[in-house]
C-alpha cells in the first residue's frame, strides 16, 4: 500500500518560491504573475510580518488573496519619514545635474553602505528636495495574493 505524499505546507523560516502582487487603493505596486516567480525566506524581512503570518500554514500550490486592513501590512505613515535632503548632499551621492520631479523614486545607500532604501519626492526647494521614505503602500488597505510554487 502506498501513501501518496501530502503538499508541503508553509511554516516559519520556510523557503518560498511564489508568485505575488502587492496592490494598494491605487493599484499594483508589486506583481510578478506573468513574469519570473519570487524566492525568498520567511523570518528575512523580505515580506511584512502581518504577510508572512497569513502565509503559515498554506500548502504548496495555494492559490489566495489576502485583504489587510490599513496600517496592517506596513503600518501608519510616519511623518517624521518625510525629511528634507539638501540638494548638495544629492549631488554628492548621484548625478550633480540630476533633474527631480514629484513623484520620482530615488534610492539612498544605507549608512553601512550594505543595501539601499527608497524615498518619493514630494516637494521640491531652490536648496533641497522633500523626500517621502514611508513605504507607498503605508496607511493603506493592501490586497496581497499569492500562488505558491514550492515550499521547502
Amino acid at each position: 500500500m502506498s501513501s501518496t505524499p501530502s503538499a508541503a505546507v508553509v511554516a516559519p523560516g520556510s523557503f518560498l518560491t511564489l508568485h505575488y502582487r502587492l496592490a494598494g487603493p491605487a493599484g499594483d505596486i508589486i506583481n510578478t504573475f506573468g513574469a519570473k516567480p519570487a524566492t525568498l525566506s520567511l523570518g528575512t524581512g523580505e515580506l511584512s510580518p502581518a504577510m508572512e503570518l497569513r502565509l503559515i500554514g498554506l500548502a504548496e500550490g495555494a492559490h489566495t488573496t489576502f485583504e489587510l486592513p490599513p496600517g496592517e501590512a506596513f503600518g501608519e505613515r510616519n511623518p517624521e519619514m518625510q525629511q528634507w535632503v539638501a540638494r548638495a548632499l544629492l549631488a554628492q551621492m548621484g548625478d550633480p545635474d540630476e533633474q527631480y520631479a514629484v513623484g520620482d523614486v530615488v534610492q539612498f545607500p544605507t549608512p553601512d553602505g550594505s543595501g539601499s532604501y527608497a524615498g518619493a519626492v514630494i516637494e521640491l526647494g531652490e536648496t533641497a528636495v522633500r523626500f517621502d521614505f514611508n513605504h507607498p503602500l503605508a496607511g493603506q488597505p493592501v490586497s496581497f495574493e499569492v500562488q505558491l510554487i514550492g515550499v521547502l
